[in-house]
């Protein structure tokens, strides 16, 4: 065994290249010209040209498609950074070195990522004690200034988006208020006293069972209220209280005491006094500024106008204002966690409430009274149920208005929209989906695809184009998370409605403190354990694979972003709460299942502009459902809840053609907050209209959706046999016509396994004389797809999709010069081509058929087949990454063995603990018989983690880590050949040996090339 040894930076520049000014609207970003080439990025990266078409198999790769848009055709095979996947960039607040800024951008744009997200994260810093100087290099200040202007001025050049937290960490948070202050996040707090009956009570109030923070020195009564106890609550259930025996004693109050004496009889009386206060929550992590910051009201437009003055007084000059619209990025803000052990309140909510739900809340104060997230008083069920889901809609209402849309406001001052993880609490979701300009979800907290369909649901009845995910974080996974499972993650998040992937995250290259690989915002500690969310970029092996992983998601999210998305059916929820992981009745576990697609409304949406009907469809220029299902509130425990005014609305929609499922008993249909009971008759009498209706079914059990739907003539747009598929239907409306299938063998929760799926898919085509292309997003080429059958307006092709995999089916018209042909069947592995000249692959000799639709049979002759050919000699030479001399320069020492039989690093001997980058070579002579146009499929086997693979030195397009069988082509000669496959890893099993206190307790990870590797040759012979 051999060693060489090199040092190299970790923050080295990698080749940048310099590119155009992209605009916010996706549209013109489109028009611009890529600033990284896909094919030569991919090929820079492995110091190799790329390949010639010559070199490929005939008859099928071409750059565009008949019918297809020409600008549309030429982003598939280059796409550019315009649809590219982002990164979450954790700052160390504003120590960072603007050259070192400039390096980072350049290394992004390098790799093929078209986005960033400046982000103040400092967990792992926290975590060990490290300061920083907060007053000269916190956020804000003017160092952390002169980082963001350095982001933007060089991505302005390489044409990469910007967008920047509206503060440190999350949530939302300023220096300039104070607890006490008006802006501030505020709780509503109680104490509590237990009075006997006929016993009087004579004393100051009960103190607030949370105690304030220290910077929290105000505090202001709201109301003091008794009422008799019914049930004695406990550790898990709520006390009940005779809610007709309230009495408001709050005018009675003096000097903060009460004298009252409770009524007689039987049973105690409990005595509440609430007191509105400062929550004092600061942002996570913090502290991150000098002074502290606090997190502001979000339900005030007072909080909101907080942040503004920061920015405008504090961060915002000309230039500065300039370069934040020049890259066309977002203000952005992380999940609302708005956290407190008491209740969340804002001022002027009491007020807010009477005015949006049309009654007193004080009355029903006790029942939103919360300790420790979890309710202390109930009245009534019913009652109880109908107050809180009120209070739920004023707060969601409340950040709608007061937060949302005046920091939407600001930010298109500054040529910027607004992004933002718009969910946390018990707020529409849904709704704020479609206000915002992008929503965004994240793949960590959410629990199931439902969940991102929920924010897809407003996201395309508002109107927008985009839903962003915080994508790739896994807990415990720092250092060691795979493409492997990074690609089944967002493969099965794009089939639930994601179009635009934010990885989190890359790091910046150091801060003070911290060891190799160099800082990251949660690890290596984490909560006195593994850190999560890998940290990305020239510190990892796997970054030298990243350009071909870029361009495919930037050509999936390409597909995913164009065109306008389809729908089944659209399923009618009282409430848009988001990340419950609870899914639609029927649809999740078995409409899915055989290709049925879904998505989700809230009574808000169905007010948007597209919310209309024609031809049956709601929404016909968005999501064109072709039919709403009405069910139960899974909620508040399955009960049949609607607003009067949705009522109204699902009505006038059934009644201008919206086909409508009714699930449940809504005969005696139930308001979703308190009502009188002439509204509560209207809600029924409009409900019983809709049940009236002859495009209408009503049905008992959610078992019988499927039929209802069948009865009303609703149909999917793809059908298939049971199996984990899930499709995405994007449709070009100004396309001529074209349809875009986005197809993905996907996990609908993490937790699940999946096996390989082979079968036939019905999709619907838009043109009756449309047919199938395939776009491989690896390559970025276009293939027609001879193997197909046609049954009116419907295509059927085969799809071969290993666990986690995608494919995207273009239906698009052939062109006047173009004979396409439909093949369905065929006794060979495949076929390509149009009718005049079609040609079949075959792995063995013989004659092989091709059955044509109407029954005309073709054949083609193969003499003779190589047979398979096992690799089993390997020279593997490893560069071996370890710690150089700073906490950001790598060492890599180059290691040499023979292999004779293909085992993981961890089982060789002197590479156990090795992460880096190794080359396997094989050579393989396969005599001057080797049949001239032969062509061969390498069987890689198991491969841990991404790899790229040469053959007689040229480099094979990017390969797919999820399938490692890689077609050759023709690239194999007669006599002597070489192959190499290069394999990069995660740093975890080096890691594992450099910060043992950490990352000891992992697993070593099975890196390397482990097989059974084999030639499968294969011959191609035309049809006559």
């Amino acid at each position: 065994m051999d060693d060489d040894v090199t040092t190299a930076s970790a923050s080295a520049p990698r080749g940048a290249r310099t590119g155009p000014r992209l605009d916010r609207r996706l549209d013109r970003r489109r028009l611009l010209a890529a600033a990284v080439a896909s094919v030569g990025v991919a090929a820079a990266a492995t110091g190799a040209t790329a390949t010639t078409a010559a070199a490929a198999a005939p008859g099928a790769a071409r750059p565009g498609v008949p019918g297809l848009p020409g600008d549309l055709a030429r982003r598939f095979a280059s796409p550019g950074l315009a649809t590219a996947a982002g990164f979450r960039w954790w700052w160390p607040h504003g120590a960072v070195d603007p050259a070192e800024i400039t390096r980072e951008v350049q290394q992004i744009a390098a790799a093929g990522f078209g986005a960033v997200e400046i982000a103040d994260v400092t967990h792992s810093l926290r975590a060990r004690d490290i300061e920083i100087d907060l007053a000269t290099q916190g956020w804000g200040t003017p160092s952390w200034v002169a980082g963001v202007r350095a982001a933007l001025k060089e991505a302005e050049k390489r044409g990469v988006r910007v967008d920047i937290t509206v503060g440190p960490s999350w949530p939302a948070a300023v220096p300039t208020l104070t607890p006490d202050d008006e802006g501030a996040c505020t709780e509503l707090v109680h104490g509590r006293a237990t009075v006997a009956a006929g016993a009087t009570y004579d004393a100051a109030l009960p103190e607030p069972l949370v105690e304030p923070v220290a910077a929290a020195t105000r505090r202001t009564l709201v109301a003091v209220q008794a009422a008799r106890l019914v049930t004695e609550g406990t550790t898990r259930t709520e006390a009940v209280l005779d809610g007709a025996s309230l009495v408001d004693l709050t005018d009675a109050v003096v000097d903060g005491a009460l004298t009252w004496t409770a009524p007689a009889g039987s049973g105690s009386w409990v005595l509440l006094a609430c007191w509105q206060r400062g929550s004092g929550q600061e942002p996570e992590a913090g502290p991150h500024t000098d002074p502290r910051c606090w997190v502001v009201d979000h339900f005030s437009p007072l909080g909101a106008q907080a942040v503004v003055d920061l920015w405008e007084s504090t961060i915002l000059d000309r230039d500065l204002r300039r370069l934040l619209g020049s890259t066309g990025g977002y203000l952005f803000e992380d999940s609302l966690e708005i956290e407190t052990d008491a209740t969340i309140w804002t001022p002027a909510f009491l007020v807010e409430f009477e005015q949006r739900r049309g009654y007193d809340l004080r009355p029903y104060l006790a029942v939103v009274l919360e300790l420790h997230e979890r309710y202390q008083f109930a009245f009534d069920a019913t009652t109880t149920i109908r107050v809180r889901d009120d209070v739920n809609q004023t707060l969601s209402d409340l950040y709608r208005d007061h937060h949302l849309r005046p920091i939407q406001a600001f930010a298109r001052t500054l040529g910027m929209g607004l992004r933002v993880q718009p969910y946390g609490l018990e707020t529409d979701t849904v709704e704020h989906s479609a206000v915002v300009d992008v929503p965004e979800t994240e793949s960590l907290g959410f629990k199931n695809l439902d969940d991102y369909r929920v924010m897809a649901g407003g996201r395309d009845l508002g109107g927008r184009t985009v839903l962003s995910c915080e994508a790739a974080c896994y807990n415990g996974a720092a250092y060691s998370t795979t493409w492997e499972r990074a690609l089944q993650t967002l493969h099965s998040i794009y089939a639930a409605g994601v179009n635009m992937a934010v990885l989190h995250g890359f790091a910046y290259a150091s801060a003070p403190g911290v060891t190799w690989p160099g800082f990251a915002a949660f690890s290596p500690y984490y909560n006195g354990a593994v850190g999560y969310g890998e940290a990305w970029g020239p510190r990892t092996p796997l970054w030298r694979h990243m350009p071909g992983i870029a361009a495919h998601l930037a050509r999936t999210q390409l597909v995913l972003q164009t065109g306008v998305p389809k729908y089944d059916v659209v399923f009618l929820r009282p409430k848009g709460w988001a990340s419950t992981g609870i899914g639609a009745p029927w649809a999740t576990n078995d409409g899915i299942p055989l290709g049925w697609t879904h998505s989700f409304a809230t009574p808000a949406l169905l007010e948007l502009p597209l919310a209309t009907v024609r031809d049956g469809r709601l929404a016909p220029d968005g999501p064109a459902y072709q039919a709403m299902v009405v069910g139960p509130d899974q909620f508040r425990g399955g009960r049949c809840s609607i607003e009067l005014s949705a009522a109204q609305r699902v009505r006038a929609l059934a009644e201008a053609g919206l086909r409508v499922v009714l699930l449940g008993d809504w005969t005696q249909a139930e308001p979703v907050g308190v009502e009188t009971a002439e509204v509560i008759a209207e809600i029924r009498a409009e409900m019983a209209a809709i049940a009236a209706l002859p495009t209408t079914r009503t049905v008992a059990v959610q078992g019988d959706i499927p039929a209802a739907l069948t009865a009303l003539g609703v149909t999917p747009d793809v059908s298939h046999e049971r199996s984990t598929l899930m499709s995405v239907r994007r449709v070009l409306a100004d396309g001529g016509g074209v349809d875009l299938y986005y197809l993905a063998n996907a996990k609908h929760a993490e937790n699940r396994r999946l096996e390989r799926v082979t079968q036939d898919v019905w999709l619907t085509a838009t043109r009756s004389d449309a047919v199938p292309y395939r776009l491989d997003t690896w390559s970025g080429t276009l293939a027609p797809v001879p193997l197909h059958e046609r049954s009116g307006q419907r295509v059927k092709v085969r799809v071969d999709l290993v666990p986690g995999q995608s494919s995207v089916i273009v239906l698009a018209a052939p062109a006047a010069s173009e004979r396409p042909v439909s093949v369905v069947a065929t006794t060979a592995v495949d076929v390509t081509g149009d009718d005049r000249r079609l040609v079949v692959r075959a792995t063995t000799p013989g004659t092989h058929t091709v059955t044509l639709a109407g029954g005309r049979t073709r054949s083609a002759t193969v003499a003779s087949v190589r047979a398979p050919l096992t690799l089993r000699t390997w020279d593997l030479e490893v560069e071996d990454w370890t710690p150089g001399r700073t906490a950001t320069e790598t060492t890599r020492t180059t290691r040499r063995t023979r292999l004779s039989v293909l085992v993981p690093w961890s089982q060789i001997p002197g590479f156990e603990d090795v992460s880096g980058i190794g080359r396997y070579r094989a050579s393989v002579n396969l005599g001057q018989q080797w049949p001239v146009g032969t062509g061969a499929l390498l069987e890689l086997g198991a491969v841990e983690d991404t790899f790229r693979v040469t053959v007689n030195g040229q480099v094979l397009p990017p390969c797919d880590p999820l399938r490692t069988t890689v077609d050759l082509g023709r690239r194999l000669q007669r006599g002597a050949n070489t192959i190499e496959v290069e394999v990069a890893t995660p740093l975890l099993n080096r890691l594992r040996t450099v910060t043992p206190e950490v990352y000891g307790v992992a697993t070593r990870q099975g890196y390397g090339l482990v097989g059974p590797v084999r030639l499968l040759p294969y011959v191609e012979a035309e049809v006559r």
